[in-house]
């Protein structure tokens, strides 16, 4: 096991009915900017108690934030709330919105070009409190230090970390992703169990207590993801699977851990080039890229095979089977696992890519730092 850090000092309030706590856990002082995507939060009633619970506080609202949130509308929410002088964001929604609110935390303060932050290029000095409402488990951006932003103008889709991002809060109630579609449902699902793979799945690293956590989120997943799908309002189901994604990127799975993200670094630049959603993305590229990389990765595939699959047999067939598993599982959640079901030709695909990675200077990829654009071509050909 590899040394490391750890820190998180975000505080979760899980269950239902925890949004009312905004009303206390927010200072009464704070100007507050409510953040969102679309409709959706005035549907499944997010948006109703937390206008309750802020009826106390001043607060601003600006909507409209992207699935994979993009740069010209987050500066528009950070000229927004620095004409109204607001100086706390509460961030509801998925993924996305939180990533965005990340950004527009860590630009309100800023002085200076404001897309450097986005790479970490320039440091970040201050950054806005935030507190986020979840209403689409997938990313664990609630209560993580990441954020990851596009900008269409340059064909870029870019990540950023900072300590100062960090949310101060995370209200989790599983009652609000009970209106979620079956798309997005599925779409969780994948998501954190690939994040939890990209820290998990790279070679034996004598880090057991994280690969036991990493196997029982997969386990969890596995088990309750048709659960989520055929039972919306299942609250067991919808709870874990909450916790499940949380979890895959809080910060525990993969310390002192070897990983790999190559599949998000290519799934990053597909769904750039194609507009595909970003789980699936995953989807097609992490079986391709188990498949390319099989020998390095073929003691973990069988560990992953025997705990997670339950699968026997002499270890290849074990480590073969587990990726037939995998794909098996992301079609069960109505994910295709090629890019010719998407009517995108993986020669295309493949070449956009490879030279999105240059362009970005990403020469280098995986676990071992090894893998390099011209691998990554040779992946995405397979994904057929």
């Amino acid at each position: 096991m590899h040394a490391f850090s750890f820190h998180n000092p975000c505080q979760i309030e899980f269950g239902a009915g925890q949004i009312a706590k905004l009303a206390s856990l927010i200072p009464a002082q704070a100007r507050v900017l409510l953040l969102y995507g679309g409709g959706s939060i005035k549907r499944n009633g997010a948006y109703a108690q937390i206008s309750a619970a802020l009826s106390q506080h001043h607060w601003r609202e600006f909507s409209g934030i992207e699935p994979n949130p993009e740069y010209e509308t987050l500066m528009q929410a950070v000229e927004f709330a620095r004409s109204e002088q607001l100086d706390y964001i509460v961030a509801v929604g998925g993924g996305s919105v939180i990533d965005g609110a990340k950004f527009v935390a860590a630009a309100v303060p800023h002085q200076g070009d404001c897309w450097l932050i986005i790479g970490n290029r320039v440091p970040l000095k201050s950054a806005l409190p935030l507190a986020a409402v979840l209403t689409l488990p997938a990313t664990g951006s609630e209560s993580n230090f990441a954020s990851v932003i596009s900008r269409r103008e340059t064909q870029d889709k870019l990540s950023f970390k900072n300590p100062l991002v960090f949310p101060k809060l995370a209200i989790l109630d599983p009652t609000l992703t009970y209106s979620l579609p079956a798309r997005q449902v599925g779409n969780g699902v994948v998501d954190a169990f690939v994040h939890t793979i990209e820290q998990y799945l790279t070679y034996p690293n004598e880090a057991r207590v994280q690969d036991r956590l990493a196997e029982g989120i997969l386990q969890t997943l596995i088990e309750i993801g048709p659960i989520t799908l055929a039972e919306p309002e299942n609250y067991a189901a919808r709870a874990n699977l909450m916790w499940a994604a949380n979890q895959a990127l809080y910060g525990m799975v993969g310390l002192g851990q070897p990983q790999d993200w190559a599949s998000h670094a290519m799934g990053h630049e597909l769904t750039m080039l194609f507009g595909l959603d970003h789980a699936r993305t995953l989807a097609i590229v992490l079986p391709a890229l188990w498949r390319y990389r099989f020998a390095s990765k073929a003691a973990k595939l069988t560990q992953y095979g025997r705990r997670v699959w339950g699968l026997e047999g002499n270890d290849q067939d074990v480590a073969y089977a587990a990726i037939e598993a995998t794909e098996a599982f992301f079609r069960q959640m109505g994910l295709a696992t090629s890019l010719s079901l998407y009517d995108i030709d993986p020669q295309a695909a493949a070449d956009g890519v490879a030279t999105q990675l240059i362009r970005h200077n990403r020469l280098k990829l995986g676990e071992n730092l090894d893998l390099t654009p011209e691998d990554c071509r040779a992946i995405l050909i397979t994904a057929a």
